[in-house]
């Protein structure tokens, strides 16, 4: 069973591509049924493993043997990877399914869906590794398919502009995973994870000397490995592909989003616990770098007005909470936070496609409005998905977001404290941001000038029926796995797959601290629908002003800008430098422009020669043959 979980996507892959001529629908119906058997298998694994304690590594067969370096192919199944393997196969299978709608007027969809159940066998493969080369494997396969994706409309530019975009700052994030790997194998002697975290807390005193800089051997190799998740799960600076990867398909923004791509740097970072735990520079690195990214993504999105890049700011802002959680050592809050998110966001996503559905293509939610009766199902799809990531009472979100600001107050430091006032005031700004988009698109007057209301119309049940299911999740996830995920005892779930070298005791929390988050979310829903809906001239006046926040956010805190300006011209300009110089200048002109110039130049002086005379001739063959006289006498 834990081979068909692996490999169903893959087989599902190759015959959606290769069999697309075969019958209409034969590439969506297999694509879709393998990766359902896979996810209802996978939920059984997670079953069989909380029930009865089944767990195990399955060999599939040896990939290197060189010495005393090996690494296999494996199938490593463990609380950790149990809980990936459902939410990753769960969630691929609705956006397969739900695609099977979206899609049906694209004359590519075969492809499409290939390179969807492609991308899942990537993810499958990096979260069921035992080993980190393995892991790089699924790591770079993601990075692959999410390039083949987000640049699926390939005839659009932009859409390829945001795939370059994605593959490149990637590029930067896996080359600094490849150096904290290099690393663990030249000290470690050894890629198996069991076999380097068993070592590591021999290591965690040893210090080298690097690029001058005397540093600890673990710190180093954490920060390349989170270097490594930051470009993965687009944390700040390495943060821009996220919003441009947008222009890909919708059901593609949902499976990076909720369920797979993004979620990989997360799963690096819990996985390589035992790692981190013996380096609190690391850590502490990881909790500043989740917070930054927490309230930039999210002030961010207060100012967007394209739907699916509002949805983007917001799952980029929730990495940020679970990285702190990582970061200030709750790991297991932090993939509770990762299993619900993937739920309420591919339930956001999905149905923010249901609404440009509707629209026919339309994505800025100042074109929308009005809608809520046109659209009843996706209505109350997309308000349930909107409760959960607010952080409403009693729904998904607010147990493991709550769980995240409460394990960083426990933390009782410093750092701990700023993560929990940051988390505290980003939950504000996501309340806001989120219910802007929900009014703006429902609500209040129909804006849309292209076409009628009444030409609006609900998506059909195969893109409603997994909104349903995703709804069940958002709602409940969060009430039924909150004891599992993060109960009394961290290691009774997670057991030996997590470390906790310093396990943060739930103690007695402030009754006001545990109401301050719930309030100002609640606070949020009737402030939004004042500014947005009732009085928008109040903001708009504001947006007038000369004060220059309006414009800071709505230009992502101008770090694309930065970017440009920094690497992009400075590049060009080496280039530009090199290419006219280098290029052009030395190897062209000394190199084929020299050479052919030459040889032109010595056709054109023995083209003279040929005058037509015939005293001209024998002239030259007198003189051919005075010189070889003249040779074979001196010789």
């Amino acid at each position: 069973m834990e081979y068909a979980i692996i490999f169903l996507p893959l087989i599902g892959s190759l015959l959606g591509y290769f069999g697309k001529s075969l019958t209409k629908y034969f590439s969506e119906i297999t694509t879709s049924l393998f990766v359902t058997i896979s996810a209802i298998m996978s939920i059984i694994v997670f079953w069989n493993g909380f029930q009865n304690n089944i767990y195990g590594n399955y060999k599939i067969f040896e990939w290197i043997s060189s010495g005393g370096f090996i690494a296999n192919w494996s199938i490593n199944i463990d609380p950790l990877s149990s809980v990936m393997l459902v939410v990753v196969t769960f969630v691929s299978a609705l956006v397969h399914i739900y695609s099977i709608g979206y899609m049906s007027h694209d004359p590519h969809k075969p492809r499409f869906m290939s390179y969807l159940s492609l991308f899942t066998f990537s993810m499958l493969a990096l979260v069921v590794s035992d080993n980190f080369l393995q892991l790089f494997f699924g790591w770079e396969g993601v990075g692959l398919c999410s390039y083949l994706l987000i640049g699926f409309w390939y005839k659009k530019e932009s859409a390829n502009n945001a795939a370059i975009k994605a593959f490149i700052v990637n590029r930067i994030g896996d080359f600094g995973l490849a150096i904290g790997i290099f690393l663990i194998f030249f000290f470690f002697g050894t890629i198996n994870f069991e076999e380097t975290f068993n070592i590591a807390s021999q290591y965690s005193e040893k210090t080298l000397v690097f690029f001058g800089i005397e540093a600890n051997l673990i710190t180093l190799i954490c920060l390349f490995l989170f270097i490594g998740a930051m470009g993965k799960s687009a944390q700040f600076l390495l943060h821009t592909w996220l919003p441009d990867a947008m222009e890909g398909p919708t059901p593609v923004s949902a499976l990076i989003h909720a369920a797979t791509m993004v979620t990989a740097g997360v799963f690096l970072v819990v996985r390589c616990s035992p790692i981190f735990e013996y380096s609190q520079v690391a850590l502490n690195l990881v909790t500043i770098i989740g917070m930054i990214t927490a309230i930039f993504a999210a002030s961010v999105a207060l100012v967007q007005n394209d739907i699916k890049k509002i949805v983007a700011y917001s799952t980029c802002s929730q990495l940020g909470y679970m990285f702190f959680a990582a970061g200030v050592g709750a790991y297991h809050v932090a993939m509770f936070h990762l299993f619900t998110h993937a739920f309420f966001k591919a339930l956001l996503f999905l149905g923010a496609g249901s609404v440009i559905h509707a629209f026919k293509d339309e994505q800025d939610i100042r074109n929308m409005g009005g809608v809520r009766k046109k659209l009843p199902y996706t209505y109350t799809f997309m308000l349930i998905g909107t409760l959960a990531l607010t952080g409403f009472p009693f729904l998904s979100g607010f147990y493991s977001k709550d769980a995240i600001i409460e394990f960083a107050y426990l933390k009782n430091s410093s750092l701990g404290n700023y993560a929990a006032s940051i988390g505290i005031f980003t939950a504000f700004l996501t309340s806001i941001y989120s219910w802007r988009l929900f009014f703006k698109t429902f609500h209040g007057p129909y804006n849309n000038k292209k076409i009628s209301i009444d030409e609006t119309h609900e998506s059909p049940l195969v893109m409603l029926l997994p909104l349903m299911l995703l709804s069940i999740g958002a709602i409940f996830s969060g009430y039924f796995f909150k004891n599992i995920f993060i109960g009394s005892s961290n290691n009774d779930f997670w057991q030996l797959s997590i470390f906790f070298l310093n396990e943060i005791k739930y103690e007695a929390i402030p009754l006001w601290f545990l109401l301050t988050t719930p309030i100002l979310v609640l606070i949020a829903i009737p402030t939004s629908f004042y500014l947005y809906i009732i009085n928008p001239k109040t903001l708009e006046d504001f947006k007038n002003t000369n004060i220059p926040l309006y414009n800071f956010l709505l230009n992502k805190w101008y770090i694309d800008e930065l970017y440009e300006k920094v690497f992009v011209v400075t590049a060009k300009k080496i280039g530009s430098f090199f290419w006219k110089k280098g290029d052009i200048g030395i190897i062209d002109k000394f190199g084929p422009d020299g050479i052919s110039k030459l040889v032109k130049i010595i056709s054109n002086k023995t083209g003279r020669l040929q005058t037509g005379f015939i005293y001209d001739y024998a002239f030259v063959m007198l003189l051919g043959l005075s010189v070889l006289l003249t040779y074979l006498i001196l010789k």
